[in-house]
């Protein structure tokens, strides 16, 4: 085991000189002698400076060994103090490809990052590099989390527990019967291309050594997993969301979250397996990287917080009723083939591809899934800790709905809906209230081609969509899909399935 990590992260460690701030003006991602950013103290940027001096051979600083957590974000500590339990790591895989979700920031009125006690090991345990691998490389390494030890039984809700997914489908949560060649050829796409646990413990793994890594610069900082790798909507070549999480509430993303974002880069830029680190300055600002060990693409923000919550309450939809996931899948993967899913060039992004699918299903008479947040708001609350967030659903059950459409009609209602149906000039799509409610006259919808809620700080999720040109080639792409496989009822007249199986 110890060959094999050293193999996959032989220079893992932080070397050479420390990140001095760049000469104005440098054009290289990096922020130009910006002022210090309000969120931390001089004594703090200090400190972060004294680690990246600061490190010995084996990558851990001198000041703060004793500090360092041992433990995996996505433990979700409850506020602990006991030593995690150590399991072993498996191989990590291959894969590939990048997304451009946009998210903003929420403003909570109360959240406890420092809240969860820091597993503290000894410091010969610390430097060890196998020790800090297999201490943090397991989604579900901590014995004291009641949700995710490997002995506590499966939740009583239809959500699975974040250990144990099964390849094909959620436990007790059967795939759904294909009666028609369209409904089998979703289903067929869907098992072929969905991602596995092992695509979901490679994004693990790198992310558990880069918390490592950041964590020398900014010891109380946290690294989530987000988006489709955890929301049960990621395909095999979906890429991974990372959420850096450095103090409680808010950071300015224009300017706090860049500096941080540069001070990282510099970090990427040290260590042999990251390679292409690239600051984005976005509304949501981003550094985007690939993991030469599994060949996974990353996209990295800074405590851009309401994309945790909305992963789970995107995966608590996933498996609420069984024909969730394969339709969404293949809507992506429709979409995608079609020139509309690509927020950066100005179309949707997945994201709000994935909320205009459930919005669909809400509203049908006879609605597939039901709104999560107005029958259970409790466990959605948009205040609740975040380290509670994934504890919420748990004990959510499965819905029966009395809808009993084919995958294939599902689809075909879906486009129809969005083709014709829909009122794109004066409402919005919501799936918090599992409606489409009046445009308001504001700044955030007024003028907007489309416009989608985000469920937890109501902003728009399709901003993206800024020019007549592109809306309207979405508005085609649903129209001549919907009338052709009217027609047809055959998927491979709007989606290639052999060639979107081969590419995953």
């Amino acid at each position: 085991m110890y060959a094999l990590t050293k193999k996959m992260y032989p220079n893992s460690s932080i070397l050479g000189r420390p990140p001095f701030p760049p000469k104005r003006g440098q054009a290289n991602g990096f922020v130009a002698q910006l002022p210090l950013p309000v969120l931390f103290s001089p004594h703090q940027v200090i400190e972060s400076q004294f680690n990246i001096r600061n490190t010995n051979f084996h990558g851990l600083p001198l000041n703060n060994v004793a500090r360092l957590p041992a433990t995996s974000p996505l433990d979700w500590k409850l506020g602990h103090s006991t030593p995690p339990h150590v399991p072993s790591v498996s191989a990590v895989t291959m894969g590939r490809k990048r997304r451009s979700d946009e998210h903003s920031p929420y403003d909570l009125k109360r959240q406890r990052f420092s809240s969860p006690g820091c597993h503290v090991g000894s410091p010969e345990a610390a430097a060890s590099p196998l020790a800090a691998r297999t201490a943090s490389s397991h989604l579900w390494s901590d014995s004291s989390s009641p949700a995710l030890s490997p002995h506590t039984p499966k939740p009583a809700g239809c959500v699975p527990p974040l250990r144990g997914e099964s390849r094909h489908s959620a436990p007790g949560s059967p795939l759904p019967p294909a009666k028609d060649k369209l409904s089998q050829q979703i289903l067929e796409l869907f098992q072929a291309c969905q991602q596995q646990s092992d695509d979901l413990q490679k994004k693990e793994v790198c992310r558990a050594q880069l918390q490592r890594e950041i964590q020398r610069l900014f010891p109380s900082s946290r690294v989530y997993l987000a988006g489709s790798s955890l929301n049960g909507f990621g395909s095999r070549s979906s890429d991974a969301d990372l959420c850096l999480v450095v103090q409680e509430g808010p950071v300015n993303q224009r300017t706090d979250a860049v500096y941080i974002l540069s001070i990282v880069q510099k970090l990427f830029y040290r260590l042999s397996y990251i390679e292409r680190p690239q600051l984005i300055r976005a509304k949501v600002p981003i550094l985007k990287f690939r993991d030469k060990i599994s060949g996974v693409e990353f996209d990295l923000n800074v405590n851009n917080i309401v994309g945790i919550r909305n992963t789970f309450l995107l995966r608590s939809y996933a498996y609420i009723e069984s024909r969730v996931r394969p339709v969404i899948l293949v809507i992506k993967k429709w979409a995608r083939h079609h020139g509309i899913n690509d927020a950066s060039r100005g179309t949707l992004s997945s994201y709000s591809l994935v909320l205009m699918v459930l919005h669909y299903l809400q509203t049908l008479p006879e609605p597939v899934i039901p709104c999560l947040q107005k029958e259970y708001p409790e466990c959605f609350n948009p205040s609740m800790d975040i380290h509670l967030v994934p504890e919420g659903p748990k004990e959510i059950p499965s819905y029966t709905s009395r809808n009993q459409s084919t995958l294939g009609d599902l689809l075909l209602g879906f486009l129809k809906y969005y083709a014709s149906v829909f009122n794109w000039d004066k409402c919005v799509i919501s799936v918090r209230d599992a409606e489409a409610f009046p445009k308001p006259n504001c700044r955030e919808w007024r003028d907007k081609f489309i416009c989608v809620e985000e469920p937890f700080d109501r902003t728009n999720t399709a901003r993206a969509v800024h020019e007549r040109i592109k809306f309207d080639s979405i508005k085609a792409e649903f129209k001549k899909s919907w009338q052709v496989l009217q027609l047809k009822k055959d998927l491979n007249f709007i989606l290639p399935v052999r060639a979107t199986i081969q590419k995953r």
